[in-house]
C-alpha cells in the first residue's frame, strides 16, 4: 500500500453535517444518511464493547468493572474481574470473544495490573458464567516482562487470528528506549496462542535475538489493531507525539521506527530520533499531522454499509470523531470523512456488529454506548 504524505490526505478531509445529542439522531454522510443511537450511558470510562450472541453488548470500564447491557438496563459489575491498576490511563481495557463463545462462553481481556516494581499490561482468559454474573477461570496469558512506575502508554488492544491465536498491543510505557530493545517487549506486537504458549511462526521462538512473544517491535503506542476479513491481514493504528499517528501493517520481525524516525515532534516542539526515514526501519501506510489521538480500529466488511467495504474506521479521542479512511484498488489511502466531530464525546472503541451496524463507546466520565445503523429513506 502506498503511503501519501499528510499534507494532501488533508486536502481531501470530507465532514458530517452536524446533530444534535439526543436517544436518536440522524446523520447525514458523503455515501448514505445513519442512525446514531445512544443504547446507554451512565459508563464510567467505557474502553471496550463486543455484542453477545443474544443481541445484548459486554462493556468494559476503565475503572475495572465489566457490563453486560441488555434491552437498554446496565446490569450490576460480573463478579470476580481483577483487580486493576486504574491509574492514569491504565485500568481494564480491550476485551474480545472467543471465536467459539456462543458455546464455550470463552473471552479475553486485557488490563493495567500492578506489582511492588509499578504496572504493565497484563492479558487474561476466561469464561463468562450462564447467567452473564461470574467471570470463570480467570487465567493470565501474557504479562510485561518489566513493570514500572509510569501510568501511561499500556496500548492493550486484542485482534484474534484466522487460526484463533491472538495478537496483542504493548505500548512503549512512556520510555522511548524500550520500543527498540528485542529483548523487551513493551512497543510491540505480541503474537501468542490462546493458552498462552507461543505460535510456532513467531520470528524469535527459537533464535534468542528477541523474545519469543515478540511480532513487531518499533511501536509507540498502539491503541487499535484489527484484521481485515477479506485478506487476513494485520494492522494497527498508533499514537505518535506531536503529529505522527501512523497506521501500520505489522509484519514478522520487523521494526516500525519509533523513536528512531517518526512523522511527529516532541510535545515541546522538539525534533525526535533522526528524521522520518532510515534504512531497516519501514514506513507507516499513512500518518496524521495533526494528531487525532487515534482509539480503536475496524476494517469494515459488513453488510449495512456496501459503500464502506474496506474501509478503515478509526476511532479518535481529540477531536471526537470517527474516521471513515477510503482505499482505492490499490490499497492506498485516499480520502478521510471524519464523523461526528464534536457531538458525542472521545470515541474509544469502534467493532462491527453482526448485523453490519457500528458500536462505539465513548470514554467520558458518563460514557455511553452507541450504535450507528443506515437510517431508513423516508418516503415522498
Amino acid at each position: 500500500m502506498k503511503r501519501i504524505s499528510a499534507i494532501h490526505f488533508a486536502a481531501a478531509l470530507i465532514f458530517a453535517g452536524a446533530v444534535s445529542v439526543d436517544a436518536a439522531d440522524t446523520v447525514n454522510t458523503q455515501g448514505p444518511a445513519v442512525r446514531v443511537e445512544k443504547l446507554a450511558d451512565g459508563l464510567e470510562h467505557p474502553w471496550a464493547v463486543e455484542a453477545l450472541p443474544d443481541g445484548a453488548y459486554l462493556v468494559t470500564e476503565r475503572p475495572g468493572r465489566l457490563r453486560i447491557i441488555r434491552n437498554g438496563e446496565l446490569s450490576d459489575p460480573i463478579v470476580n474481574v481483577p483487580k486493576v491498576s486504574a491509574r492514569g490511563q491504565g485500568g481494564l481495557m480491550d476485551l474480545a470473544l472467543a471465536p467459539d463463545f456462543a458455546t464455550s462462553r470463552k473471552l479475553y481481556f486485557t488490563a493495567a495490573m500492578a506489582d511492588r516494581q509499578g504496572s504493565g499490561t497484563k492479558a487474561f482468559s476466561a469464561t463468562l458464567s450462564k447467567d452473564d454474573k461470574t467471570l470463570e477461570a480467570v487465567t493470565p496469558i501474557f504479562s510485561m516482562r518489566r513493570f514500572t512506575s509510569s501510568n501511561i502508554h499500556y496500548g492493550s488492544r486484542i485482534a484474534i487470528s484466522g487460526d484463533g491465536s491472538l495478537f496483542i498491543s504493548v505500548g512503549d510505557r512512556g520510555d522511548r528506549k524500550r520500543s527498540q530493545d528485542w529483548q523487551d517487549n513493551a512497543g510491540s506486537i505480541i503474537h501468542i496462542n490462546p493458552d498462552g504458549s507461543i505460535p510456532a511462526d513467531n520470528p524469535f521462538k527459537d533464535s534468542g535475538k528477541g523474545l519469543p512473544e515478540i511480532w513487531s517491535k518499533g511501536h509507540r503506542n498502539p491503541q487499535g489493531i484489527a484484521f481485515d476479513a477479506k485478506d487476513g491481514k494485520l494492522y494497527t493504528v498508533e499514537h505518535g507525539a506531536r503529529g505522527g499517528d501512523e497506521i501500520n501493517q505489522p509484519e514478522a520481525g520487523k521494526n516500525y521506527g519509533w523513536p528512531i524516525i517518526t512523522y511527529g515532534r516532541d510535545y515541546s516542539g522538539a525534533e525526535i530520533g533522526e528524521g522520518t526515514a532510515k534504512e531497516g526501519l519501514e514506513q507507516p501506510l499513512q500518518y496524521w499531522d495533526p494528531s487525532i489521538a487515534p482509539g480503536a480500529l475496524a476494517v469494515y466488511r459488513g453488510a449495512m454499509f456496501p459503500e464502506w467495504d474496506g474501509d478503515f474506521l478509526v476511532a479518535a479521542l481529540k477531536f471526537q470523531l470517527l474516521s471513515r479512511m477510503q482505499r482505492d484498488e490499490s490499497g492506498a489511502f485516499v480520502t478521510e470523512e471524519r464523523l461526528f466531530k464534536g457531538e458525542y464525546g472521545r470515541i474509544r472503541d469502534v467493532v462491527v456488529a453482526p448485523d453490519g451496524a457500528l458500536l462505539m463507546v465513548t470514554d467520558e466520565n458518563n460514557g455511553a454506548l452507541l450504535r450507528i445503523s443506515r437510517a431508513q429513506a423516508r418516503n415522498g
